[in-house]
């Protein structure tokens, strides 16, 4: 079996000239594209790009719509909890009606006490 021969300079650019002329022949046999293939691959990728901005816009809305609805809710118990509150609170009585007020109570006890 021979040794392996080192390719000298001259070879290896010759070896380069050869697989350049090659490649570059395999792409002048390719044949070019059409005009009606490329206007329906743009067409084609217009489409989409449209499709997935209507995607883009569905979803943004969804977003939109979902956050309305919390900040609807956010106020709604907010107003809940106002108006609770507001119905917690007692309003202070006058002396008259805190007379009253015991006088009645005071009138019940004697009451139950004679029975």
């Amino acid at each position: 079996m021979p040794s392996f021969k080192q390719p000298s300079f001259q070879e290896r650019t010759a070896m380069a000239a050869k697989a350049k002329q090659a490649a570059l022949e395999k792409m002048k046999a390719k044949p070019p594209i059409s005009e009606e293939v490329l206007a329906e691959r743009k067409a084609a990728r217009l489409a989409k790009e449209a499709a997935q901005a209507a995607a883009r816009a569905e979803k943004l809305a969804e977003r939109e719509r979902v956050k309305a609805e919390r900040e609807a809710a956010k106020q709604q118990a907010d107003a809940e909890a106002a108006a609770a509150a507001a119905a917690a609170i007692v309003p202070e009585l006058t002396e008259e009606e805190k007379k009253a007020a015991r006088d009645e109570r005071y009138a019940a006890r004697k009451k139950r006490k004679k029975k």
